[in-house]
């Protein structure tokens, strides 16, 4: 079967909603407006399925949609809420933070089945808005998951996932995946289920070992790739989801190579890669493991890795 990554998205979510009335959608623009699709298009034809009974339209208000999402999963609904774009979620953070997920440890560990999704990150160098990285926002946020598929397949498994979660879930769409060339991919026939917090080896190697999430991880892949025409050999670990966090599999590929490089796409200070390097580091012990960064610069706009920038590092660390 040969889906996009916002048509593989717009799957699981359908088959979930078939099978499960209390999954519903709320949201900007996702019913009667734009095509009945959405701007992200993974809510495109749930309308006529599902009726406006479970694709609520919202208004352009992120912390009402937050709101309404906690409190429906507070009473036993499974709801999914999408902003149209991920800077904005911190306009609502109080509602997923307070009221999503300290709310289900502050209430004896009260479900909160919620899943917030929102498009992230870009390809557009210097562009000051509309763009960002959240997920370094939110990963000190006890009890919460963040998902970021870098494809279709892992995107509809670990979509799948996460509705049936029974907490809170960040569930983070690459810009590059949902707006930019929209090329049909292969997976599987059949449903599918993708565990939260178990990364993937997208290629094995010997040389260096690259951690990469998101869009980066597909460059990371291309410059692996590339750099076998070199024989430079580097084993690229796509995490997948950054919380929980399969430092397992890193680790095991760490102690296989001896080199670690972790390519973010957010700002080097306070992101991610600075989290897993610190587990890196604390896993190893007493066996050394060399163990480098490289991220987007510390500017005010987002400006990712490019794939040149990925082979270059890898060279030197190999």
């Amino acid at each position: 079967m040969k889906l996009t990554y916002a048509e593989a998205i717009n799957r699981a979510i359908r088959e979930e909603m078939r099978k499960d009335p209390t999954v519903f959608c709320i949201g900007e623009d996702i019913g009667i407006y734009r095509n009945r699709s959405g701007q992200n298009r993974v809510c495109k034809g749930l309308l006529d399925e599902f009726s406006e009974e479970r694709i609520i339209e919202t208004p352009i208000a992120e912390s009402s949609i937050l709101g309404s999402a906690v409190g429906a999963a507070m009473f036993g609904m499974r709801p999914i809420a999408e902003v149209m774009i991920g800077d904005f979620i911190i306009t609502a953070g109080e509602h997923l933070i307070y009221g999503g997920c300290r709310g289900a440890a502050h209430n004896g560990g009260l479900k909160f089945p919620l899943i917030v999704m929102a498009p992230y990150g870009g390809d557009r160098e210097g562009e000051p808005a509309q763009q960002e990285c959240v997920e370094p926002v939110y990963a000190s946020t006890p009890g919460l998951k963040i998902v970021m598929p870098s494809n279709a397949e892992d995107a509809y498994g670990l979509m799948k996932s996460s509705i049936r979660d029974d907490y809170p879930v960040l569930f983070l769409m690459h810009n590059v995946m949902l707006h930019g060339e929209q090329i049909p991919y292969e997976i599987p026939d059949g449903e599918y289920y993708t565990p939260l917090g178990k990364a993937s080896v997208k290629k094995e190697g010997s040389g260096v070992t690259v951690v990469a999430w998101g869009n980066m991880a597909n460059r990371a892949l291309d410059a692996a790739n590339e750099l076998e025409k070199e024989n430079i050999s580097a084993e690229v670990i796509d995490l997948r989801t950054i919380l929980p966090l399969d430092i397992e599999a890193v680790m095991a590929s760490a102690n296989k190579t001896g080199k670690v490089l972790i390519v973010h796409e957010s700002r080097k200070i306070a992101g991610f890669g600075a989290e897993v390097m610190a587990q890196v580091a604390e896993a190893a012990g007493d066996k050394k493991i060399i163990i480098e960064r490289l991220a987007g610069p510390d500017i005010h706009a987002n400006v990712p890795p490019r794939t040149e920038a990925i082979m270059d590092r890898i060279r030197k660390m190999a």
